[in-house]
């Protein structure tokens, strides 16, 4: 029941999106017409998919966790999409604004595929660690593209603060091992679910410390440079435990 409703309202949204790219080369009003729309919509996916985490029951919180991260994943990229919507509204076709409109709805219909292969996945419990894993991966690559973007984040914190960050990878790397040598599917949605916090939260440390006003630019270039690594590397341990 909630699978249906869940592919019904995300069929929706992809549709919203194609309003939402024509929108940017037509009127005002049709481009607020088609925000609106999106904006409605994203909030009935984001009700049917929390009945749908309900209904697993609390004995199984980390599949709750998959799912709810897979909303949220499809909420940040559709506003992401409507900034980007904004910013190429009456532009011409070969304007850069374009393309990153182009970038923003193909991550959110990326976004939109992944929940709805979580959806499914979280009925079958033999692909349910595989699954979550596979979301995870895709979510840390979009992650690294907003860190490896010449974006200057809103705030600045201490080099301390990102030390502290990476402590979180340290520990989601021994469950990573963990998962991979267990083969257990709650192992590996845990692991999925842990290493998705720990390596967002230290990519935001890492850049917000890099542009700290004491911080000069061959630090901060060598920070970012090693974040991208310690991400990159994260990842491949990631992709090995899938193999697994």
């Amino acid at each position: 029941c909630y699978r249906e409703n869940i592919l019904k309202t995300a069929k929706a949204l992809v549709e919203d999106t194609k309003l939402l790219v024509s929108g940017a080369a037509s009127s005002q009003d049709k481009l607020a017409q088609a925000a609106q729309s999106s904006a409605n919509t994203i909030t009935q996916l984001a009700e049917v998919v929390k009945l749908g985490a309900a209904s697993l029951g609390s004995d199984d919180p980390e599949t709750q966790v998959v799912l709810i991260n897979a909303i949220k994943d499809v909420a940040k990229a559709l506003s992401d999409l409507i900034s980007a919507t904004k910013g190429a509204a009456s532009k011409p076709a070969d304007d850069p604004s374009m393309y990153q409109l182009k970038g923003a709805a193909k991550v959110m219909v990326t976004n939109v595929t992944s929940l709805l292969k979580t959806v499914k996945a979280v009925e079958d419990e033999a692909t349910r660690g595989t699954r979550a894993l596979e979301a995870t991966i895709e979510y840390i690559k979009q992650e690294l593209t907003v860190f490896q973007s010449s974006e200057v984040p809103e705030k600045t914190s201490s080099p301390e603060e990102s030390i502290r960050m990476t402590k979180g990878i340290t520990m989601a790397t021994a469950k990573a091992v963990a998962a991979g040598n267990s083969c257990r599917q709650e192992d590996v949605i845990a692991t999925a679910n842990l290493s998705r916090k720990a390596v967002s939260d230290m990519l935001t440390a890492c850049k917000q410390a890099s542009y700290h006003p004491d911080v000069s630019e061959e630090v901060r270039e060598r920070a970012l440079r090693f974040g991208t690594e310690c991400t990159l590397g994260y990842l491949e341990l990631l992709e090995h435990v899938l193999l697994v």
